[in-house]
């Protein structure tokens, strides 16, 4: 690849010492400048990365020493930093989802595309050993022909454990917004796009109470629907029932299953890159566990974006923006779905992005990478 391909990090909460873990010591990258609304932040960040500059957010945009923007805001800042690395000539790649809204979701790719630079998205996780393993088992037939499939994230609420959790409940939060891009980005590489849904949805309770963290007890109002559940239509008349809930105490449901003439195939969680899948194929007697057979092996968050500058024009970036559009598109239907009482066709689509091989940890890695303490 040359010379390493140099990234300015923006937004430095958790989720960056994940990115960070992965991408540091990588021989294909280096994190070249970190950049934070809180500048006491990103300058402690780069206190321990030797190498790295803390800069201000417009500088780090500007900066000729970055190639790629790893936007890692929250949700309604996603479009804006975007934005402004597209302007100055750089790739980006976020946090799912895209952007906020599927208008400024749009604004994104069309700029992205007439400036002539790449956009990727989150999720990643789906590009771990779990998601592609259960995919090559449908390409491979041994569920037949797919006919239907189901998909469930059903939680308490986040309120239980997180200590700041007001966004959850807000517009632009809510459990399909938050979880769903991992659902329906699986769903995209297990049985392709979508071209149409049905969607429904409840708000049950107008407060929930913060159970943890300074904050323990405050009651937070809640703007937006916490239950929602709806029907997906595939492109090549598979059908998905999907649920995403705030409101259940537990389930044994698996997160996704997908129904063959065959054989039922079950997926593990989407949010991780791992689990096990199990097929129970017609006339047997009992689950099969299905060793992994593709996908990055010991994945971790930052794996999508070095598929996406190891992607180098030569092929389209597994994490791409093109999916991140369709994903949000879809979840937005599903919810103007709800509001009107109507069926709605999507106007994206997107072809499933490239199977990934079998990947040894070390080879995506890269053989002389190191693992870095956490900043």
């Amino acid at each position: 690849m040359g010379d390493a391909h140099r990234i300015g990090v923006v937004g430095l909460g958790v989720i960056s010492r994940a990115y960070l873990d992965t991408l540091l010591g990588h021989p294909a990258v280096r994190v070249t400048a970190v950049a934070d609304l809180d500048a006491s932040r990103s300058a402690a960040v780069a206190a321990e990365l030797p190498g790295v500059e803390a800069l201000t957010v417009e500088e780090l945009l500007s900066s000729p020493d970055v190639d790629t923007v790893l936007n890692l805001t929250v949700p309604a800042a996603h479009a804006e930093i975007a934005l402004g690395a597209i302007g100055h000539g750089k790739h980006v790649y976020g946090e799912k989802p895209l952007a906020a809204t599927l208008l400024e979701a749009h604004a994104v790719t069309e700029a992205a595309a007439k400036a002539g630079v790449g956009v990727g998205c989150a999720p990643d996780t789906v590009l771990g050993t779990g998601i592609q393993t259960a995919r090559a088992a449908v390409e491979a037939g041994h569920i037949g022909r797919p006919l239907f499939a189901s998909a469930a994230m059903i939680t308490p609420g986040h309120e239980r454990w997180h200590p700041h959790p007001d966004f959850y409940y807000t517009t632009g939060g809510g459990p399909l917004l938050d979880m769903g891009p991992y659902y329906l980005a699986s769903l995209v590489h297990l049985l392709g796009p979508v071209r149409a849904v049905i969607g429904t949805s409840s708000r049950l309770r107008a407060e929930r109470v913060i159970g943890s963290g300074p904050r323990a007890g405050e009651r937070i109002p809640v703007e937006v629907d916490s239950h929602v559940s709806g029907v997906l239509e595939h492109v090549d008349g598979t059908l998905t029932t999907i649920t995403t809930s705030f409101d259940g105490v537990a389930t044994t449901a698996a997160p996704i299953e997908v129904h063959g003439e065959r054989g039922t195939l079950t997926v593990p969680d989407p949010n991780c890159f791992d689990g096990e899948v199990r097929l129970f194929e017609l006339g047997d007697t009992h689950w099969r566990t299905l060793p992994p057979s593709a996908g990055y092996v010991g994945g971790a968050r930052g794996i999508g974006l070095l598929d996406f500058i190891g992607a180098d024009g030569q092929r389209a970036p597994r994490a791409s923006g093109d999916l991140a559009l369709h994903v949000l598109e879809a979840m937005s239907a599903l919810l103007r779905s709800s509001a009107e009482g109507r069926r709605i066709e999507l106007t994206t689509s997107t072809a499933p992005p490239v199977p990934v091989p079998l990947t040894a940890a070390e080879e995506w890695r890269g053989r002389s990478a190191r693992r870095p303490t956490s900043p």
